[in-house]
């Protein structure tokens, strides 16, 4: 069997124009821009795959800093809000525990509990009683032991109210001297104004992203084909035929 081979090879090689070597020829020149073809479009995926993950890792990362630093500052904008409302019951509910009226501690705390996103609201008098609340039945997890020290600060905690959680802010009345006017913000509709504001953000970020990760796709499938173009040119010699045109002529 092998003699047979090695005849046949003999035969080719003096007769390069024989069936054998005609046909192993043409097998040869249509297997080769098949590879070429499977090469450079494997290549351009490669290229293209890579350019995506990027933009996909670049945008999940600008994205979770957008929403940080968004995030804290609109958390911040929140509780500055909810100061200056606590801050506004307290000098209202000055006169009003100082003479103790009742009725209108209650009134008052009333109208601030009806604000948009407000869970409750309370006064307690410089002994820690609770003089006026807005609660049907006032929770013993809202009460709290301070110091007189800390009865003259403005603070802030965490509380949870039928399950869910509250921010809280107390301001001192008189600086201490009468009381403290609290008023509690439900977390859920912190969360929401802050998703409210950071979701038309988040949108624009990804619609830029996703319209720069295509345009980046056209521009390096439209540079790979280019780099094939030229390189097959210059592979067959068309690249050069101008050049020795020129130096015929």
């Amino acid at each position: 069997m092998s003699r047979i081979y090695d005849a046949l090879i003999k035969i080719e090689k003096k007769n390069p124009h024989s069936r054998i070597a005609v046909s192993r020829k043409r097998r040869n020149d249509t297997a080769r821009p098949l590879s070429l073809w499977w090469n450079d479009t494997s290549l351009e995926w490669k290229i293209i795959g890579t350019i995506a993950g990027m933009m996909l890792v670049f945008g999940l990362l600008l994205v979770a800093i957008v929403n940080h630093l968004m995030g804290q500052a609109l958390r911040t904008q929140i509780d500055q809000r909810t100061l200056v409302m606590a801050t506004n019951l307290s000098d209202a509910a000055a006169g009003h525990v100082i003479g103790r009226n009742i009725l209108e501690l209650h009134a008052l705390v009333t109208k601030y509990a009806r604000l948009d996103g407000s869970a409750y609201a309370f006064i307690e008098d410089n002994k820690g009683q609770i003089v006026a609340h807005s609660l049907p039945i006032f929770p013993s997890e809202l009460g709290e032991t301070l110091t007189m020290n800390e009865r003259r600060q403005v603070n802030r905690r965490v509380v949870r109210l039928q399950g869910k959680p509250v921010y809280e802010t107390r301001t001192p009345i008189l600086e201490g001297q009468v009381g403290a006017a609290h008023i509690g913000i439900w977390g859920e509709s912190v969360a929401t104004e802050i998703y409210s504001a950071l979701l038309p953000i988040v949108g624009l970020i990804t619609s830029l992203l996703l319209a720069g990760a295509i345009l980046s796709v056209f521009l390096a499938r439209g540079i790979i084909r280019w780099l094939t173009d030229t390189a097959d040119k210059m592979s067959t010699g068309d690249l050069e035929t101008p050049v020795e045109n020129r130096v015929t002529g």
